[in-house]
């Protein structure tokens, strides 16, 4: 069994690494650290875990060698201690933002600050297997992905790649976010009272996710709108495009079905009728799937590509684990295999 430990296991994304790693079949998770719920039962912080597990969070400075280790610390932590967390892993999953742009400049532009260890960006590849799976079988360290890059990513990942798009037009994407994705500690846009029945658009343009669009489609044109919505989980990306003269539905659905076949946890969804007919994230609660869908105006070329997911799974553990998965030479489907839940 491969021993994995994680480093800052007490928020959301920590706790969606533990409910999937408790039952994955070929790891064993050896360690988990928190330094605000120390001493304490896994379980007294992730409730779904009962009965499940009877570890305890251990602080970081007692966590061990292992075979991967998972950093889900909050943003701007990593990057401190990456030396340090090396030498306990030789291979290391982080889900933070610390590892996701290649250059320090790119990460001053999105993150308002110097990065303080320039030397281990190139070092890390970027997280998302849909991008970088040859990469990541022989690599020792990944970075994490942010959920609205994921989702903006894998909605226009078919269209890029098959060349369908005109890519010097604006492409401005609309992103529906749940309210998990602000993670596990309160603030008062959280606060239920002032969250419950929202629809709240909170970053018009430049948000941070956009660097990673950037850098991983080549798109320089790309605007994300981030928009708070009455959910727990989920994330809805709906990228404005236009086609390139000549471009038919039957090409669409070539780079889409492709896309699908070549990657497990991507889904077509483009039916005629039911109430299911486009992506939906309700319906991705728990599972690692990215569903894609597409509608195209044959009159002007103006195209609608959607893509939904669990913010924190597809775009967050669920990533990770795969990736992992990756790393050790496993299928990268194992332990991964849950397909959310209906009705929910």
């Amino acid at each position: 069994m491969t021993r994995v430990s994680i480093i800052g296991g007490s928020g959301y994304t920590g706790g969606e690494l533990l409910r999937i790693l408790l039952d994955h079949p070929e790891v064993e998770v050896k360690q988990v650290s928190s330094r605000n719920h120390l001493g304490e039962f896994v379980y007294q912080v992730h409730p779904n875990l009962r009965k499940r597990t009877q570890l305890k969070f251990c602080d970081p400075a007692q966590i061990e060698d292992a075979d991967v280790l998972f950093l889900a610390l909050p943003h701007g932590q990593a990057q401190h201690h990456i030396d340090e967390f090396a030498r306990l892993a030789g291979k290391i999953v982080d889900l933070s933002a610390d590892f996701r742009l290649h250059s320090p400049e790119d990460y001053q532009k999105w993150y308002g600050e110097s990065h303080s260890s320039p030397e281990w960006l190139t070092k890390f590849v970027y997280g998302l297997p849909e991008l970088h799976r040859s990469e990541m079988v022989n690599a020792s360290y990944i970075s994490g992905v942010g959920c609205n890059a994921t989702a903006t990513n894998l909605a226009l990942l078919p269209l890029v790649r098959a060349n369908l798009i005109e890519t010097s037009t604006p492409i401005f994407v609309e992103i529906k976010v749940g309210s998990s994705e602000g993670g596990a500690e309160g603030n008062p846009g959280s606060h239920h009272p002032e969250r419950a029945n929202v629809v709240r658009t909170f970053s018009a343009f430049g948000h941070r996710h956009t660097g990673e669009v950037v850098q991983e489609l080549g798109l320089k044109n790309v605007h994300l709108t981030m928009t708070s919505v009455d959910l727990v989980r989920g994330v809805l990306a709906s990228a404005h495009v236009m086609t390139k003269p000549g471009v038919a539905n039957k090409d669409l659905w070539k780079a889409y079905r492709t896309m699908a076949n070549e990657n497990p946890f991507v889904r077509v969804v483009k039916e005629q009728r039911g109430i299911y007919r486009v992506p939906e994230p309700k319906i991705l609660s728990g599972s690692n799937y990215a569903d894609l869908g597409f509608e195209l105006d044959e009159n002007n070329g103006h195209l609608v590509a959607m893509c939904a997911i669990d913010n924190l799974m597809k775009g967050a553990a669920g990533s990770a684990v795969q990736s992992m998965n990756l790393l050790l030479g496993l299928d990268e489907t194992t332990g991964l295999n849950f397909p959310g839940l209906h009705p929910i």
